[in-house]
């Protein structure tokens, strides 16, 4: 008979839910659920429950609750969610960084046969144990900033094999993390250069060999695409989307980057998300906003490309609902830095704190199609971080800065 383990973590000075809060639209600070002198009672991996501390101190104690007694300011939050990253890869674009701050554009770079191209060929030549040590190397780093669930694309491989391997490094690092790691098949990122086929031909060949692996292999249940001039057309994804959606797949798209396209396909899909937008106008905002589709900001590759952000505001005063997700890899986003990325995008973008942390928490959660974590709440995982301040407001305002100085996992301290 398994044995159960409670656990009992207080008194925090503030213990920040996230609960109760909509999915969509803008957020005020005044609608933040905050628990002063909170503790929180973890049931293995759950919340049991959470409140004031003090009210719960005599049943943790009649429970045999293992006691975590902190001494300090801590501020409590839900463990955070980057719903977007690359961070399956081998080798460094260094060069490309530097050509594009030397004035060469993001697009010129990828005709010439540099950007992602560039580094499929690292990946390609990495092995798979190779691919997973890395990704649990950058997974940890992640882990440590207290993000404890992390989406990782493929997408640098781009032959049914080499994605394969990708995908399997991607499982084979999920089981040597205490991160959570959910991976995407983004087969579909650029036409690799060495298929002898058109692009039409890659996208069926893709659809009608891989995505039965996927699923026989257990290796992935969402699907991306780039929409992009450098990459697929709006046109050309559609039947390669609806062999997705009828093989009962999640639908995901980098969508928008360089030129407003992808987000109509995304809504027509139904996908989880669209992520990027940096060129969305106003009709794009609006069909966003009409529907279930979660437009994802990636402040980093904004950074990196030293382009536009994406216009959150306007998404959340239009109704969308938005995550924000560091986009984390090699060419257009190497800093992986998302408390950083997300502070940044606030302030460019006048978010409040609630939208800010709604963004990597529980609608990040949304993105991923996750609905058992991102909030404080009984019943959910128990990912916590705590921050050593005594108001949440110093999370943000030392634009990411401040790291959590205690990180729980499934209600294990790590």
């Amino acid at each position: 008979m398994k044995t159960i383990k409670y656990t009992f973590i207080g008194p925090i000075r503030q213990a920040v839910t996230m609960a109760n809060l909509p999915v969509k639209g803008a957020l005020k600070d005044e609608q933040l659920h905050v628990i002063q002198e909170a503790g929180i009672l973890i049931k293995d991996d759950e919340i049991y429950d959470i409140g004031p501390y003090w009210d719960l101190y005599p049943e943790a104690q009649s429970i045999g609750a293992e006691m975590v007694n902190l001494k300090g300011d801590f501020v409590a939050l839900p463990g955070f969610i980057d719903c977007h990253t690359h961070i399956c890869f081998e080798g460094s674009r260094a060069k490309d960084y530097a050509m594009r701050n030397a004035g060469i554009s993001y697009l010129e770079i990828a005709k010439s046969g540099g950007g992602i191209w560039d580094t499929v060929t690292q990946t390609r030549k990495a092995s798979l144990d190779k691919l997973a040590q890395l990704t649990v190397q950058r997974a940890n780093r992640h882990l440590k900033d207290g993000i404890t669930t992390i989406e990782v694309k493929s997408g640098y491989g781009l032959a049914i094999e080499e994605e394969l391997k990708m995908l399997k490094a991607i499982k084979l690092a999920n089981e040597n993390t205490f991160a959570d790691l959910i991976p995407t098949c983004l087969a579909a990122h650029i036409p690799p250069i060495d298929y002898q086929g058109t692009q039409k031909d890659y996208l069926n060949a893709i659809s009608e060999e891989l995505f039965p692996t996927l699923r026989s292999e257990g290796l992935a249940n969402r699907i991306d695409a780039f929409i992009e001039e450098t990459a697929f057309t709006a046109e050309d994804i559609q039947p390669y989307f609806q062999k997705a959606k009828e093989m009962g797949f999640d639908i995901t798209v980098h969508a928008d980057q360089f030129h407003a396209s992808g987000s109509k396909v995304a809504v027509n899909f139904g996908a989880i998300s669209a992520d990027h937008l940096e060129s969305s106008t106003d009709k794009e905002i609006e069909l966003l906003a009409k529907s279930d589709t979660i437009a994802v900001a990636l402040p980093g590759a904004s950074m990196g490309l030293g382009v536009g952000y994406t216009p959150a505001r306007k998404l959340l005063d239009a109704g969308a609902s938005l995550a924000i997700a560091s986009d984390w890899n090699p060419g257009s986003a190497p800093m992986g830095d998302l408390l950083m990325q997300a502070a940044a995008l606030g302030t460019f973008e006048k978010l409040s704190n609630a939208e800010v942390l709604a963004g990597i928490t529980f609608r990040a959660a949304a993105a991923l199609n996750l609905a058992d974590r991102g909030t404080m709440e009984i019943g959910k995982i128990a990912d916590l971080i705590f921050f050593p301040t005594d108001d949440y407001r110093e999370i943000t305002y030392q634009q990411g800065r401040l790291k959590p100085s205690k990180i729980f996992k499934r209600g294990v301290e790590i």
